[in-house]
């Protein structure tokens, strides 16, 4: 779904050696071409047993009491190369916390969880391809890629499409973020043109006065303007 019938010119490489964990995961042997066709059979997206509802797109509403920090609107289109919109996708969301946690037994980052912060998320796009979600904005949180290595503020998303086997996974970042131009992750890109389509926008229009900022970012699935798939 990120550009498999274009040049790839905005995708990142399979190894990048400065992105460490690519050293390790990356393809050793070239890699087997299938036929797209046995990617495009299944319809999706798939659900589980369990139906997606209008409450999971709010982050912020799904434990007892309100979770600490800033928070933020992040909407959006998901669209085709043509402009087109893409209704009935799946689009999940997950993040850090405020302080720059996850709630994840191998995140030992020494920073407070949130017991009213799970930091994740999904929803179905309207038929004009829309999604939105409530949340705080998440905390840059320190790794160990390269000496005092922090990761800038993002936000995961994960969009099925009409096919089942067709999924992007990304990430959404933050304008004005001092940490991009040092993320390994995000600068694996190799045209800038293509990390900028990963920076999400501060929108007044989203923004609800004394309630929470807003943030537009569209997905875009195929083609030249495709949104780059996550690293």
């Amino acid at each position: 779904m990120s550009d498999p019938a274009g040049d790839g010119e905005f995708e990142p490489p399979y190894l990048y050696p400065e992105y460490r964990s690519t050293v390790l995961r990356a393809p050793k042997r070239p890699l087997v071409r299938l036929p797209a066709e046995w990617f495009h059979q299944s319809a999706g997206p798939a659900f589980g047993r369990v139906p997606v509802r209008p409450e999971d797109a709010d982050l912020t509403g799904q434990h007892a009491g309100e979770p600490l920090g800033e928070r933020i609107i992040v909407t959006g289109r998901v669209l085709d190369s043509d402009g087109r919109p893409v209704p009935s996708s799946l689009v999940e969301v997950w993040q850090a916390n405020a302080s720059g946690r996850y709630v994840d037994p191998g995140d030992q980052h020494p920073a407070p969880l949130d017991p009213n912060f799970t930091g994740a998320g999904r929803c179905l796009t309207d038929r004009e391809g829309r999604y939105r979600f409530v949340s705080v904005k998440p905390g840059a949180y320190p790794w160990n890629n390269h000496p005092n290595a922090w990761r800038p503020a993002h936000i995961h998303f994960s969009v099925f499409g009409p096919q089942l086997a067709s999924r992007l996974v990304t990430q959404m970042y933050f304008p004005g973020d001092p940490l991009m131009a040092a993320d390994p992750i995000l600068e694996s890109i190799p045209d800038p043109r293509g990390r900028e389509r990963l920076v999400a926008r501060f929108d007044r229009d989203v923004t609800e006065p004394e309630w929470a900022l807003g943030y537009r970012w569209d997905i875009v699935l195929r083609g030249r303007q495709a949104t780059p798939m996550e690293a």
